[in-house]
């Protein structure tokens, strides 16, 4: 796999680095047994644990508070989508489109989730160190230059509403996934109209990708 090369990865187990880009979609349509969320599962741990180690270290005087709101800039949807797509992981996703069985923020959801899948699989096979050495290259350049991946967008849109007297309000659409992996899409109404969907892996981060869609359908950047 040349995605391997890149981060100089020889693999003990090469299985463990094709389930790690096999979505579920794939399996079922080839009668596969195994997809990559158990990996994502791990994989999203080890993330929280080194950004939170790196960021304890970068930050010695941060409060605890400070530290988990700066953690989640990095470690957000958004932000797992962009490294994805920066460093080619997203280019390896097996997934089934031929059956109409995803929409298209499901879509989007699974360039974050490899991201987490193929730590996962970096971890069991090449150990805790590999993994901080891959993190090292891909999501540390990110905290070191202070990149802004998540904003209160919904504080922006309240303001608005509450400026031009109308109520913003949100409601799920759908959510999917395991239980302890779900993947949420919200909808922003504004006086009971729609402008914008979101997706994410919290409610509240779905909400604020809608409230995003919102602020630029109005125009308001």
């Amino acid at each position: 796999m040349e995605l391997l090369d890149k981060f100089d990865i020889t693999p003990n187990n090469e299985e463990l680095y094709e389930i790690a880009f096999t979505h579920s979609s794939y399996s079922a349509k080839y009668n596969l047994d195994y997809d990559y969320e158990r990996l994502e599962f791990l994989g999203d741990s080890v993330l929280n644990m080194l950004t939170s180690e790196f960021l304890q270290n970068k930050h010695p005087h941060y409060s605890e508070g400070k530290l988990t709101k700066l953690r989640a800039n990095y470690v957000c949807q958004n932000a797992l989508i962009v490294y994805s797509h920066e460093f080619g992981l997203d280019k390896c996703i097996k997934l089934n489109l031929e059956d109409n069985a995803l929409s298209d923020n499901e879509v989007i959801s699974i360039t974050a989730d490899v991201f987490e899948s193929f730590l996962g699989a970096i971890y069991l096979d090449q150990g805790l160190e590999k993994a901080k050495e891959f993190l090292t290259m891909t999501v540390f350049p990110y905290i070191d230059s202070n990149k802004v991946f998540f904003h209160d967008y919904k504080s922006k849109i309240k303001e608005y509403g509450d400026a031009v007297d109308k109520e913003v309000s949100y409601e799920l659409i759908e959510e999917h996934g395991a239980p302890h992996n779900k993947t949420f899409v919200m909808k922003i109404l504004i006086d009971g109209v729609d402008f914008g969907h979101g997706v994410g892996k919290s409610k509240k981060e779905a909400e604020q990708v809608a409230a995003c869609k919102a602020i630029e359908n109005l125009r308001l950047r």
